[in-house]
Protein backbone atom coordinates (compact mmCIF):
# COMPACT_ATOMS: atom_id res chain seq x y z
CA UNK A 1 0.00 0.00 0.00
CA UNK A 2 0.93 3.38 -0.54
CA UNK A 3 0.90 5.50 2.55
CA UNK A 4 1.29 9.22 2.88
CA UNK A 5 1.61 11.92 5.57
CA UNK A 6 1.65 15.46 5.29
CA UNK A 7 2.72 18.54 7.17
CA UNK A 8 0.20 19.53 9.99
CA UNK A 9 -1.61 22.52 9.09
CA UNK A 10 -3.74 23.73 12.46
CA UNK A 11 -2.82 26.35 14.02
CA UNK A 12 0.38 25.56 16.14
CA UNK A 13 0.28 21.95 15.42
CA UNK A 14 3.67 21.09 15.25
CA UNK A 15 3.01 16.91 15.28
CA UNK A 16 3.43 14.83 12.75
CA UNK A 17 1.46 11.52 11.68
CA UNK A 18 4.41 9.03 11.10
CA UNK A 19 7.67 9.53 12.39
CA UNK A 20 11.07 8.28 10.63
CA UNK A 21 10.73 5.34 12.67
CA UNK A 22 7.19 4.21 11.67
CA UNK A 23 8.14 5.27 7.97
CA UNK A 24 10.98 2.42 8.19
CA UNK A 25 8.13 -0.17 10.16
CA UNK A 26 5.96 0.32 7.32
CA UNK A 27 9.01 -0.15 4.15
CA UNK A 28 10.22 -2.93 6.07
CA UNK A 29 6.56 -4.69 5.78
CA UNK A 30 6.60 -4.22 1.81
CA UNK A 31 4.88 -0.62 1.83
CA UNK A 32 5.32 2.81 0.33
CA UNK A 33 5.85 5.29 2.27
CA UNK A 34 5.45 9.40 0.76
CA UNK A 35 5.83 12.43 2.98
CA UNK A 36 5.41 15.75 2.24
CA UNK A 37 8.73 17.86 2.71
CA UNK A 38 8.83 19.38 6.11
CA UNK A 39 6.59 17.41 7.44
CA UNK A 40 8.23 16.20 11.00
CA UNK A 41 10.00 19.76 11.35
CA UNK A 42 7.96 20.27 13.97
CA UNK A 43 9.15 17.44 16.04
CA UNK A 44 12.88 17.93 14.86
CA UNK A 45 12.48 15.30 12.03
CA UNK A 46 13.96 16.46 8.40
CA UNK A 47 13.60 15.29 4.99
CA UNK A 48 16.62 13.13 5.61
CA UNK A 49 15.11 11.03 8.01
CA UNK A 50 12.71 9.90 6.40
CA UNK A 51 14.56 9.22 3.11
CA UNK A 52 17.07 7.65 5.43
CA UNK A 53 14.19 5.01 6.67
CA UNK A 54 13.00 4.47 3.24
CA UNK A 55 10.60 6.64 2.68
CA UNK A 56 9.52 9.00 -0.42
CA UNK A 57 9.83 12.85 0.29
CA UNK A 58 6.90 14.80 -1.94
CA UNK A 59 6.80 18.69 -2.51
CA UNK A 60 3.78 19.10 -1.27
CA UNK A 61 0.17 17.74 0.40
CA UNK A 62 -1.63 17.56 -2.94
CA UNK A 63 0.97 15.47 -4.52
CA UNK A 64 0.28 13.10 -1.50
CA UNK A 65 -3.39 13.22 -1.18
CA UNK A 66 -3.40 12.96 -4.99
CA UNK A 67 -1.16 9.60 -4.62
CA UNK A 68 -1.07 7.68 -1.16
CA UNK A 69 -4.36 4.96 -0.69
CA UNK A 70 -3.80 5.58 3.24
CA UNK A 71 -3.47 9.24 4.48
CA UNK A 72 -2.38 9.03 8.27
CA UNK A 73 -2.80 11.97 10.20
CA UNK A 74 -2.72 13.50 13.50
CA UNK A 75 -5.79 16.10 13.40
CA UNK A 76 -9.04 16.25 11.94
CA UNK A 77 -8.61 17.07 7.93
CA UNK A 78 -9.20 21.05 7.31
CA UNK A 79 -11.23 22.31 4.75
CA UNK A 80 -8.59 22.28 1.77
CA UNK A 81 -7.43 18.81 3.01
CA UNK A 82 -10.83 17.80 2.93
CA UNK A 83 -11.05 18.79 -0.70
CA UNK A 84 -8.54 16.84 -1.67
CA UNK A 85 -9.83 13.77 -0.03
CA UNK A 86 -11.37 10.97 -2.61
CA UNK A 87 -13.55 7.95 -2.38
CA UNK A 88 -11.72 4.16 -2.08
CA UNK A 89 -8.79 6.83 0.17
CA UNK A 90 -8.16 5.46 4.10
CA UNK A 91 -8.10 8.28 5.92
CA UNK A 92 -6.67 7.28 9.35
CA UNK A 93 -6.02 10.15 11.84
CA UNK A 94 -8.34 11.88 15.08
CA UNK A 95 -11.53 13.28 13.48
CA UNK A 96 -13.89 14.30 16.97
CA UNK A 97 -16.78 14.54 14.23
CA UNK A 98 -20.12 15.05 16.59
CA UNK A 99 -19.12 18.74 17.32
CA UNK A 100 -17.94 19.25 13.92
CA UNK A 101 -20.64 19.45 11.14
CA UNK A 102 -18.78 20.88 8.42
CA UNK A 103 -15.85 18.09 8.74
CA UNK A 104 -18.55 15.29 8.69
CA UNK A 105 -20.65 16.25 5.78
CA UNK A 106 -17.10 17.00 3.84
CA UNK A 107 -16.14 13.36 4.79
CA UNK A 108 -19.70 11.87 3.78
CA UNK A 109 -19.42 13.93 0.56
CA UNK A 110 -15.82 12.71 -0.26
CA UNK A 111 -16.92 9.11 -0.15
CA UNK A 112 -13.29 8.60 1.94
CA UNK A 113 -13.03 5.55 4.59
CA UNK A 114 -12.50 7.58 7.62
CA UNK A 115 -10.84 5.60 10.92
CA UNK A 116 -10.79 7.89 13.96
CA UNK A 117 -8.47 7.09 16.68
CA UNK A 118 -10.41 8.29 19.24
CA UNK A 119 -13.28 5.25 18.63
CA UNK A 120 -10.78 2.63 18.18
CA UNK A 121 -11.40 0.70 21.17
CA UNK A 122 -9.69 -1.74 23.30
CA UNK A 123 -9.88 -4.42 26.19
CA UNK A 124 -12.14 -3.08 28.76
CA UNK A 125 -14.00 -0.54 26.48
CA UNK A 126 -10.18 1.55 26.64
CA UNK A 127 -9.08 3.94 23.98
CA UNK A 128 -6.10 2.98 23.58
CA UNK A 129 -5.38 5.58 20.78
CA UNK A 130 -6.62 8.53 22.63
CA UNK A 131 -4.92 7.84 26.12
CA UNK A 132 -1.30 8.63 24.94
CA UNK A 133 -2.80 11.99 23.67
CA UNK A 134 -5.28 12.16 27.07
CA UNK A 135 -2.47 11.85 29.53
CA UNK A 136 -0.06 14.73 27.92
CA UNK A 137 -3.50 17.14 28.08
CA UNK A 138 -4.29 15.87 31.33
CA UNK A 139 -0.32 16.96 32.83
CA UNK A 140 -0.32 20.20 29.84
CA UNK A 141 -3.58 21.45 31.89
CA UNK A 142 -2.18 21.92 34.90
CA UNK A 143 1.18 23.49 33.60
CA UNK A 144 -1.20 25.73 31.47
CA UNK A 145 -4.16 26.36 34.23
CA UNK A 146 -1.15 27.32 36.16
CA UNK A 147 -0.18 30.02 33.87
CA UNK A 148 -3.22 31.33 33.26
CA UNK A 149 -3.66 31.89 37.18
CA UNK A 150 -0.47 34.70 36.94
CA UNK A 151 -1.98 37.95 37.15
CA UNK A 152 -0.27 38.66 33.79
CA UNK A 153 -2.09 36.42 31.94
CA UNK A 154 -5.51 37.72 33.69
CA UNK A 155 -6.07 35.19 36.77
CA UNK A 156 -5.76 35.84 40.16
CA UNK A 157 -2.28 35.67 40.95
CA UNK A 158 -2.53 32.49 43.05
CA UNK A 159 0.58 30.06 43.15
CA UNK A 160 -1.11 26.37 43.11
CA UNK A 161 1.50 25.30 45.42
CA UNK A 162 0.88 28.00 48.01
CA UNK A 163 4.02 28.81 50.58
CA UNK A 164 4.73 28.04 53.98
CA UNK A 165 1.81 30.23 56.14
CA UNK A 166 0.04 31.05 52.90
CA UNK A 167 -2.97 28.31 51.26
CA UNK A 168 -2.66 26.58 48.47
CA UNK A 169 -4.16 26.99 45.26
CA UNK A 170 -7.86 25.29 45.25
CA UNK A 171 -7.67 22.77 41.80
CA UNK A 172 -10.93 20.85 40.83
CA UNK A 173 -10.68 18.47 37.98
CA UNK A 174 -14.17 17.62 36.37
CA UNK A 175 -13.84 13.97 35.68
CA UNK A 176 -11.65 10.94 37.09
CA UNK A 177 -10.56 9.14 33.65
CA UNK A 178 -7.39 9.29 31.95
CA UNK A 179 -7.72 13.31 31.65
CA UNK A 180 -8.67 13.84 35.02
CA UNK A 181 -6.25 11.13 36.48
CA UNK A 182 -2.98 12.75 35.22
CA UNK A 183 -4.24 16.43 35.96
CA UNK A 184 -5.05 15.22 39.66
CA UNK A 185 -1.32 13.53 39.75
CA UNK A 186 0.21 16.64 38.27
CA UNK A 187 -1.67 19.62 40.91
CA UNK A 188 -1.02 17.02 43.71
CA UNK A 189 2.62 17.02 42.49
CA UNK A 190 2.84 20.73 42.91
CA UNK A 191 1.42 20.62 46.26
CA UNK A 192 -2.11 22.08 45.21
CA UNK A 193 -5.44 21.24 47.26
CA UNK A 194 -6.65 19.04 44.64
CA UNK A 195 -10.82 17.63 44.62
CA UNK A 196 -11.81 15.28 42.04
CA UNK A 197 -15.24 14.55 40.91
CA UNK A 198 -17.09 11.75 39.02
CA UNK A 199 -20.00 10.12 39.20
CA UNK A 200 -19.06 5.89 38.57
CA UNK A 201 -18.16 4.72 42.40
CA UNK A 202 -15.17 2.68 41.37
CA UNK A 203 -13.61 5.43 39.51
CA UNK A 204 -13.90 7.42 43.04
CA UNK A 205 -12.60 4.27 44.96
CA UNK A 206 -9.43 3.72 42.68
CA UNK A 207 -8.32 7.00 42.85
CA UNK A 208 -8.98 7.54 46.18
CA UNK A 209 -6.65 4.65 46.71
CA UNK A 210 -4.19 6.00 44.72
CA UNK A 211 -3.56 9.49 46.16
CA UNK A 212 -4.71 8.26 49.80
CA UNK A 213 -5.79 11.24 51.43
CA UNK A 214 -3.72 13.15 49.02
CA UNK A 215 -6.42 14.78 46.85
CA UNK A 216 -10.00 13.99 47.72
CA UNK A 217 -12.87 12.56 45.51
CA UNK A 218 -16.52 13.64 45.33
CA UNK A 219 -19.51 12.44 43.59
CA UNK A 220 -20.28 14.81 40.89
CA UNK A 221 -23.74 15.52 42.08
CA UNK A 222 -25.47 18.93 40.79
CA UNK A 223 -24.80 20.39 43.93
CA UNK A 224 -21.20 19.49 44.78
CA UNK A 225 -20.03 20.41 41.59
CA UNK A 226 -21.59 23.79 42.16
CA UNK A 227 -20.07 23.94 45.67
CA UNK A 228 -16.72 23.02 44.37
CA UNK A 229 -16.75 25.07 41.04
CA UNK A 230 -18.00 28.48 43.09
CA UNK A 231 -14.49 27.86 45.59
CA UNK A 232 -11.91 26.71 42.92
CA UNK A 233 -9.22 28.66 41.62
CA UNK A 234 -8.61 26.31 38.83
CA UNK A 235 -11.13 24.15 36.86
CA UNK A 236 -10.30 21.10 34.51
CA UNK A 237 -13.23 19.54 32.68
CA UNK A 238 -11.82 16.31 32.01
CA UNK A 239 -15.21 14.46 30.58
CA UNK A 240 -15.57 11.83 27.79
CA UNK A 241 -18.27 10.00 26.13
CA UNK A 242 -16.68 8.18 23.46
CA UNK A 243 -17.33 9.55 20.19
CA UNK A 244 -20.25 12.14 21.17
CA UNK A 245 -20.47 15.72 22.05
CA UNK A 246 -19.63 16.42 25.57
CA UNK A 247 -21.65 17.47 28.41
CA UNK A 248 -21.97 20.95 29.44
CA UNK A 249 -21.35 21.07 33.41
CA UNK A 250 -20.54 24.43 34.12
CA UNK A 251 -23.15 26.30 33.48
CA UNK A 252 -22.73 30.40 32.96
CA UNK A 253 -24.76 31.10 36.11
CA UNK A 254 -22.42 29.00 37.97
CA UNK A 255 -19.45 31.56 36.58
CA UNK A 256 -20.95 34.24 38.65
CA UNK A 257 -20.26 32.12 41.92
CA UNK A 258 -16.64 32.13 40.95
CA UNK A 259 -13.88 34.31 42.11
CA UNK A 260 -12.49 37.19 39.84
CA UNK A 261 -9.48 35.73 38.23
CA UNK A 262 -10.12 32.34 38.63
CA UNK A 263 -9.49 29.44 35.71
CA UNK A 264 -11.47 26.98 33.70
CA UNK A 265 -8.95 24.97 31.34
CA UNK A 266 -11.48 22.69 28.83
CA UNK A 267 -9.83 19.53 28.18
CA UNK A 268 -13.09 18.21 26.65
CA UNK A 269 -12.81 21.06 23.89
CA UNK A 270 -12.30 18.48 21.14
CA UNK A 271 -15.84 17.57 21.76
CA UNK A 272 -17.36 20.77 22.32
CA UNK A 273 -16.72 21.25 25.85
CA UNK A 274 -17.86 20.59 29.50
CA UNK A 275 -18.21 24.33 30.13
CA UNK A 276 -21.33 26.52 28.33
CA UNK A 277 -19.06 29.15 27.98
CA UNK A 278 -15.86 27.22 26.53
CA UNK A 279 -15.55 27.67 22.52
CA UNK A 280 -11.97 26.37 21.01
CA UNK A 281 -8.95 28.48 21.18
CA UNK A 282 -5.34 28.34 19.71
CA UNK A 283 -1.97 27.98 20.86
CA UNK A 284 -1.77 31.25 19.67
CA UNK A 285 -4.48 32.81 21.47
CA UNK A 286 -5.26 30.43 24.25
CA UNK A 287 -7.34 32.66 26.53
CA UNK A 288 -10.62 34.33 26.67
CA UNK A 289 -12.69 35.88 29.28
CA UNK A 290 -16.51 35.65 30.37
CA UNK A 291 -17.50 37.38 33.72
CA UNK A 292 -14.29 37.79 34.81
CA UNK A 293 -13.00 33.75 34.70
CA UNK A 294 -10.27 33.12 32.32
CA UNK A 295 -10.95 30.47 29.88
CA UNK A 296 -8.25 27.94 28.47
CA UNK A 297 -10.16 26.27 25.86
CA UNK A 298 -6.88 24.79 23.13
CA UNK A 299 -8.19 22.52 21.06
CA UNK A 300 -4.71 20.90 20.52
CA UNK A 301 -3.19 21.05 23.35
CA UNK A 302 -0.45 18.26 23.04
CA UNK A 303 0.55 20.39 19.77
CA UNK A 304 2.86 22.53 21.96
CA UNK A 305 4.85 19.30 23.12
CA UNK A 306 4.90 17.91 19.79
CA UNK A 307 7.91 15.24 19.92
CA UNK A 308 6.94 14.01 23.17
CA UNK A 309 3.27 13.73 22.15
CA UNK A 310 4.12 12.30 18.81
CA UNK A 311 6.42 9.56 19.78
CA UNK A 312 3.71 8.52 22.52
CA UNK A 313 0.66 8.91 19.32
CA UNK A 314 3.02 6.81 17.26
CA UNK A 315 3.74 4.11 19.53
CA UNK A 316 -0.19 3.20 19.76
CA UNK A 317 -0.95 4.19 16.23
CA UNK A 318 1.60 2.24 14.35
CA UNK A 319 0.56 -0.92 14.41
CA UNK A 320 -2.96 -0.52 13.37
CA UNK A 321 -1.67 1.15 10.39
CA UNK A 322 0.68 -1.77 9.56
CA UNK A 323 -2.76 -4.14 9.55
CA UNK A 324 -4.49 -1.24 7.38
CA UNK A 325 -1.54 -1.57 4.96
CA UNK A 326 -0.71 -5.54 5.58
CA UNK A 327 -4.46 -6.56 5.10
CA UNK A 328 -6.24 -3.49 3.71
CA UNK A 329 -8.80 -1.78 5.72
CA UNK A 330 -11.63 -3.82 5.46
CA UNK A 331 -9.84 -7.32 6.22
CA UNK A 332 -8.58 -5.57 9.13
CA UNK A 333 -11.54 -4.32 10.60
CA UNK A 334 -13.25 -7.63 10.30
CA UNK A 335 -9.93 -9.57 11.59
CA UNK A 336 -9.93 -6.83 14.75
CA UNK A 337 -13.71 -5.57 16.47
CA UNK A 338 -11.51 -3.03 18.42
CA UNK A 339 -9.79 -1.68 14.76
CA UNK A 340 -13.88 -1.73 13.92
CA UNK A 341 -15.31 0.30 16.19
CA UNK A 342 -12.69 3.40 14.62
CA UNK A 343 -14.70 3.45 11.29
CA UNK A 344 -16.36 6.88 11.28
CA UNK A 345 -17.43 7.58 7.47
CA UNK A 346 -17.29 4.88 4.80
CA UNK A 347 -18.35 5.51 1.13
CA UNK A 348 -20.66 8.35 1.62
CA UNK A 349 -22.16 7.36 5.17
CA UNK A 350 -21.86 7.61 8.96
CA UNK A 351 -21.15 4.78 10.48
CA UNK A 352 -20.60 5.81 14.00
CA UNK A 353 -23.98 5.88 16.13
CA UNK A 354 -23.56 8.51 18.53
CA UNK A 355 -21.86 10.87 15.74
CA UNK A 356 -24.60 9.67 13.80
CA UNK A 357 -27.25 10.39 16.17
CA UNK A 358 -25.63 13.89 17.04
CA UNK A 359 -25.72 15.04 13.86
CA UNK A 360 -28.80 14.01 12.57
CA UNK A 361 -27.58 10.93 9.87
CA UNK A 362 -28.68 7.50 9.28
CA UNK A 363 -26.39 5.17 10.93
CA UNK A 364 -24.88 2.74 8.40
CA UNK A 365 -24.23 -0.94 10.12
CA UNK A 366 -20.68 -1.58 10.27
CA UNK A 367 -21.48 -5.47 10.13
CA UNK A 368 -23.14 -5.02 6.61
CA UNK A 369 -20.40 -3.08 5.49
CA UNK A 370 -17.69 -5.41 6.38
CA UNK A 371 -20.04 -8.43 4.73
Amino acid sequence: MRVGTVREIKNHEYRVGLTPESARELVAHGHEVWVETGAGLGIGAADAAYEAAGATIKPDAATVFAGAEMIVKVKEPQAGERAMLREGQVLYTYLHLAPDPEQTADLVKSGVTAIAYETVTGPGNALPLLKPMSQVAGRMSIQAGATALEKAHGGRGVLLGGVPGVLPGKVVVIGGGVVGFNAAQMAVGLGADVTILDRDPEVLERLDNHFEGRARTLFSGRAALADCVAEADLVIGAVLIPGAAAPKLVTRAMLSTMNAGAVLVDVAIDQGGCFETSHATTHAEPTFVVDGVVHYCVANMPGAVARTSTYALNNVTLPHALRIADLGWKEALRANPHLAAGLNVHAGQVTYEAVARELGYDVAPIGKILS
